[in-house]
């Protein structure tokens, strides 16, 4: 299928942006540039932090649903959010995961995780699977049903979801009723057909994920690890069912797609869709494309499957 036209027109408008001087600047122009890109402000039933005890400090933000029954344990997932491992924050994936819970109707909890080069790997996959563990200890206080507990994330988030499904398996930790990876980064490599053929020009290149990996890992050697790449893990049994969403012009594409196949292959039931016409990021793009919206209602076709 064709570029969205109306992501084809933004990418015209900001293939000549200036390139931010550091990392400092680098977070704060994306932040700005993808709230640009979420459209009106979606309404939830309540929104609350919790602080998770123990050290570091860790943020968890909880997206109740609009319409959902007080009075019943409902369905949750807990989120990573995606920014390469060094970007991204709780304050801009807000209005995401606003519509994810409205879509799902589950109850998010955004992770706020350690951000690298500061804290490199494996610092942001331990704060996603502590979150997930303090919010399956903690269901009956959260109003959750712990028996209906998800896993998910996008980007380097759904890179910190997968492993965190991983080391759920391997660790006998919480049992995980989904895992939603929207277009994860899940292998240390630069050589698929579609980093070939999206290297530049779909607002995502292949040099921007060579500096996220960089800024990820401590080392290249860190990068065969099944924890930090998924996609290199031995086994994929016994992990809980996949909705993997790649987007058709990005060049994390077949990395989805083999991941799907892989798990496939180890029995586990897997639902691969490919997101026609967008791009990398889909996610904060509701208010500049409908396409868009293509997103949420697979993740709430997914999420309302039978456990």
């Amino acid at each position: 299928m064709s570029l969205d036209p109306r992501i084809a027109a933004y990418l015209r408008q900001t293939q000549e942006a200036p390139q931010p001087a550091s990392l400092a600047e680098l977070r704060a122009a994306t932040d700005t540039a993808l709230r640009q890109l979420h459209g009106p402000l979606e309404e939830v039933a309540s929104i609350k932090d919790y602080v998770l005890p123990g050290e570091p400090a860790l943020t968890v933000r909880a997206y109740v649903p609009a319409g959902a029954d007080a009075a019943s344990a409902l369905p949750a997932m807990v989120f990573a959010h995606g920014g390469g491992w060094c970007l991204g924050s709780l304050d801009v994936y807000d209005n995401p995961c606003r519509a994810l819970a409205n879509a799902t109707g589950n109850v998010i909890f955004s992770v706020d995780y350690r951000l690298a080069p500061e804290h490199p790997f494996p610092a942001p996959l331990n704060d996603v699977y502590r979150a997930l563990c303090w919010v399956a200890e903690q269901a009956a206080e959260l109003g959750i049903d712990a028996g209906r507990l998800a896993v998910g994330g996008d980007s380097a988030g759904g890179n910190l979801a997968a492993a965190a499904a991983l080391m759920a398996r391997d660790l006998d930790g919480p049992a995980l009723v989904h895992q939603l990876l929207l277009y994860p980064a899940l292998d240390f490599a630069f050589d698929t057909p579609s980093y070939q053929r999206y290297a530049e020009g779909y607002s995502l290149t292949r040099e921007v994920m060579r500096f996220c990996w960089s800024a990820y890992l401590a080392t290249p050697a860190d990068g065969k690890q099944p924890y930090a790449a998924p996609l290199r893990a031995t086994s994929l049994r016994g992990l809980p069912p996949a909705t993997v969403l790649v987007c058709e012009y990005d060049p994390l594409h077949d990395e989805g797609v083999a991941y799907s196949q892989r798990l496939r292959n180890a029995g586990v039931a897997v639902d691969c869709l490919r997101l026609d016409g967008l791009i990398h990021a889909a996610i904060h793009m509701l208010g500049l494309t409908p396409k868009a919206r293509q997103l949420f209602e697979h993740a709430r076709q997914a999420m309302s499957k039978p456990a």
